[in-house]
Order: C-alpha cells, then sequence, then structure tokens
C-alpha cells in the first residue's frame, strides 16, 4: 500500500494525569513540542496527518495540521481519537486506511506504516507489538470500522483499545527492541529524558 493511501492521526485528546495534567503534546521534548517530535517521524510515512487533540485547536497552530476533537462526549479515551481519525480520513479519502498512534511515543519506528500496511492487506486491523507485549494505539485501521466504534463508544460496550481491536480480524506486527524500544510511551518526566537519550545517542531517527 502506498503511503499516499494511508491518514495518519496522532492521538492526544488524554488529560495526562500522571504528568501533572499537563498538555502532554506540549511538553518539550529534545527542544521542541513534543507533539512536533511525533509528526516529523510520521509526515514522510503517510499521505496526510491530522491531530486529535480537544480544547482550542489554536494552541497547536504551529504543526499545521487539522485538528480533530473527540466525536463523542466525555473524552472516553483514544477510542474516540481513533473514531475522529476514522471519519476525517473517510471524509478525505474515502478507501484509505488510518494509522493511529499516540503523542507520547517520540521513537516510533521510520518503517512503522510500511510494515503495518503489509500485514494488513488493505483490509485487516494491524497492531504494532515489541518485546512480545501488544500496543494497540499503534494501529492501521480500515475505514469500515467506524460503524462498530461509534455504536460501541455510545453504548458503552467497546471496552479498551486493545480489547476492542482485538474483536475484528487482525493481524499483530512484531517490532525487535535492541538499543531501545520502538514504542516506548513517556508518562513521567524520567521517561522524557531516557527517550532524549536514545535519540542524543543516535539510535532513533
Amino acid at each position: 500500500m502506498h503511503a499516499e493511501r494511508v491518514l495518519g492521526v496522532i492521538l492526544a485528546g488524554g488529560r495526562a494525569t500522571r504528568m501533572g495534567g499537563r498538555d502532554k503534546a506540549l511538553i518539550g521534548f529534545a527542544g521542541a513540542p513534543l507533539v512536533a517530535r511525533v509528526a516529523a517521524v510520521l509526515r514522510p510515512q503517510v499521505g496526510r496527518l491530522a491531530l486529535n487533540a480537544n480544547g482550542d485547536p489554536a494552541r497547536f497552530a504551529f504543526l499545521g495540521l487539522a485538528v480533530l476533537p473527540d466525536p463523542e462526549p466525555g473524552q472516553p479515551g483514544p477510542l474516540a481519537g481513533m473514531l475522529a481519525g476514522l471519519d476525517w480520513a473517510a471524509a478525505t479519502e474515502p478507501d484509505a486506511m488510518m494509522l493511529a498512534a499516540p503523542v507520547d511515543c517520540p521513537l516510533l519506528p521510520a518503517d512503522l506504516v510500511a510494515r503495518l500496511a503489509v500485514a494488513a492487506g488493505g483490509r485487516r486491523i494491524a497492531m504494532a507489538s515489541s518485546a512480545g507485549r501488544l500496543h494497540p494505539v499503534v494501529a492501521l485501521c480500515p475505514p469500515t470500522l467506524r460503524q462498530a466504534l461509534r455504536a460501541g463508544l455510545r453504548d458503552g460496550s467497546a471496552g479498551k483499545v486493545g480489547a476492542f481491536l482485538r474483536g475484528f480480524d487482525h493481524v499483530v506486527v512484531e517490532w525487535p527492541v535492541d538499543r531501545f524500544d520502538p514504542f516506548a510511551n513517556l508518562n513521567h518526566p524520567g521517561e522524557v529524558a531516557a527517550a532524549e537519550a536514545v535519540l542524543q545517542a543516535g539510535w532513533a531517527r
């Protein structure tokens, strides 16, 4: 699948309670806002990129991205962000697949979309994994998932991301963990420093 047929969405709609309730997307990382780093990794891999975030979208104007609020009330978590992305993808390029990735994963691999797309085959959900651990919020999803996801969010049956996505035709793609985990997420200041050290050492692009 060509990159133009994949639309990416950075998930930044959470409350970041473990970061003291700060706007995680805007915390400093390697001299720039964290969201800028994630956007830089994903832009070359997708046809178009958007950001799922709630609140005033003007704070993200520097990115030049469409800002997609959760389509369901109450900030119900990353599944709502995925639904926002699927709705946007369907309106932008109806036959495209939607890549979701969280804003707190700045070390995402450069071959993320390429490997997920091959595994998905244009129809299945493809989820990332490393060291035997599933990362369901890093997933390539077909637009046909929209209806079931919207219904699940509205009636409360959607549950957690991994459990929901595993209920559909899916495949898991494993990445190696050598010097660092490419899907390490940042929940505490110490983890921010550790990820910055990975970049400074030249281990991640």
